[in-house]
């Protein structure tokens, strides 16, 4: 019982008076504190008051429903130390579990167990606030810096085209749709300029167009189904002729 030195207080509990005051004596030599004697008979009825005792011990195991009234007596992380027992180690043991004891250890006829280190009953406040969400993690790919060196320049991008700004004019909008498209009573001009965008665009040089029947300008006698002509009066080769603006991209 050497293991058990500087233990202040110990619970001697006996069932015999046979060697009761030797074994006094070697308690008290071995932990170096007062030692308290109970019959085991009379455990049950004891007063004492819980978590007094840093130490037990037990003469002779006989009676395992009292396991629960031992643990109550040793204060947290105290020993209990049963130097014989009646039954099996093994079902001693699991009676010693059941009864709250961990870390049961034995040897040869003595069994040795030890109260946790709370004391029955207690209880902690458990925090039940939600958690911050952990900050997102952020992906770095092995090489990161090296890369940012070989950007490449954005203006590098965009050639002189890119550059010019646009006419002013060409950007003007209505002013009642926001958009560059006149509303259905324009008063802004902006109607007669698209529409002189428009007439612009359908003009189309004839000189130097040539005709894969050579007939377009005879008229629409002489003209096949697909001409871009059809429809239109006759003119001379070489005379400029305003086309529709669907008309514009089919072939001759």
């Amino acid at each position: 019982m050497e293991q058990y030195k500087g233990l202040d207080k110990t619970l001697y509990i006996w069932s015999t008076t046979e060697n009761l005051e030797k074994q006094v004596e070697e308690i008290k030599a071995a932990t170096g504190g007062d030692v308290q004697v109970e019959n085991i008979n009379r455990l049950t009825m004891a007063t004492y008051e819980n978590a007094s005792f840093d130490l037990i011990v037990i003469e002779n195991a006989q009676l395992t429903d009292a396991f629960g009234k031992l643990l109550n007596l040793l204060k947290p992380k105290g020993k209990l130390h049963l130097l014989t027992y009646v039954g099996g180690s093994e079902s001693i043991c699991q009676e010693l579990k059941l009864s709250g004891f961990i870390n049961t250890t034995t040897s040869q006829n003595s069994i040795t167990c030890e109260k946790p280190g709370y004391e029955t009953g207690s209880a902690v406040k458990l925090s039940f606030a939600k958690a911050k969400p952990a900050a997102a993690a952020v992906w770095k790919i092995d090489g990161d810096e090296a890369e940012e060196e070989d950007l490449i320049n954005e203006d590098d991008l965009l050639d002189e085209e890119d550059k010019k700004k646009p006419d002013p004019e060409s950007l003007r909008v209505c002013g009642t749709t926001g958009k560059r498209k006149a509303c259905k009573n324009c008063s802004c001009g902006l109607a007669d300029e698209l529409e002189a965008e428009k007439q612009q665009k359908s003009k189309v040089e004839t000189q130097n167009a040539k005709s894969s029947c050579g007939s377009c300008y005879l008229g629409d006698a002489f003209r096949c189904s697909t001409c871009p002509y059809l429809g239109m009066p006759a003119f001379k080769p070489g005379e400029k002729v305003q086309l529709a603006g669907n008309l514009l991209n089919s072939d001759l």
